[in-house]
């Protein structure tokens, strides 16, 4: 049977490729399940500082596969919590994850597909690229997602979005800031490779993994305790290894590598 993921390395960049072409990369819960295996493996992996997230075929993701949705309408309560949950887990990996997570899309991304790119660090999508939430069309509620698209968005865009079920296009969802570039489809694999390893070299890790830890902090927090969290933050980091390393390059004007 063909493995529905696939996880590879180079110049410490981890590559997470869904490979369920033939289902459109649709979700199901053994895929869930290994995605969430995997971005937790590079989590734990020292030799790789940025993960990228794409998929075989001409979809990016299509959301949940006819099979699953089948087997919904025979679930317990008990069974749909636990799919929930599995989802959530594979969500919060991703976002939580102390390391920058790029995500690839070059085909649609819809629903929990759409999902998936969301909670990434940066999104690249060719043009073609189809963006949406059309889970309301079939009586469902996009509940998991709207906790980070509100975030990311706000609740304007968020409404227009999850209510509708409509899709929008790549130029669309970039000037929502749903997602961060467009490349050609010629271009795209390279244009992510680049500014992968690029990030690999440029910036701390420990950095990368203390701001956006802040950055997730400071959404939920009152401005003053969030001003205090980056106080703390800052005396932190001004002790580390990282900082006093950065800075001596500075200083020497000395070339960094990370």
């Amino acid at each position: 049977m063909t493995e529905l993921t696939q996880y590879t390395t180079q110049n410490r960049v981890a590559y997470i490729t869904i490979n369920r072409p033939g289902k459109r990369n649709a979700l199901n819960p053994e895929l869930v399940e290994s995605l969430t295996s995997l971005f937790l493996r590079a989590g734990h992996d020292e030799e790789v500082k940025v993960v990228v997230l794409k998929a075989d075929g001409e979809v990016f993701s299509a959301g949940a596969d006819l099979e699953y949705l089948q087997k919904l309408q025979n679930n317990s309560s008990q069974d749909d919590l636990e799919d929930t949950v599995a989802i959530k887990e594979l969500l919060w990996s991703i976002y939580t994850l102390p390391k920058l997570v790029v995500a690839q899309v070059e085909g649609h991304a819809i629903a929990g597909g759409c999902g998936l790119a969301a909670v990434c660090d940066v999104v690249y999508a060719v043009p073609e690229a189809k963006f949406g939430y059309t889970e309301v069309r079939i009586g469902f509620v996009p509940a998991l997602v709207a906790c980070f698209l509100v975030r990311k968005l706000g609740e304007g865009r968020t409404k227009e979005l999850l209510l509708s079920g409509d899709l929008i296009d790549a130029a669309t969802a970039s000037a929502y800031g749903l997602i961060n570039f467009v490349a050609e489809k010629g271009e795209i694999a390279n244009s992510v490779k680049n500014y992968a390893e690029r990030m690999a070299v440029s910036v701390s890790g420990q950095s990368v993994a203390l701001t956006k830890l802040l950055i997730h902090k400071a959404q939920n927090i009152s401005l003053e305790d969030s001003l205090e969290e980056a106080i703390k933050l800052n005396v932190q980091t001004r002790s580390s290894e990282d900082c006093k390393k950065g800075i001596a390059s500075f200083l020497n004007k000395e070339k960094l590598g990370w």
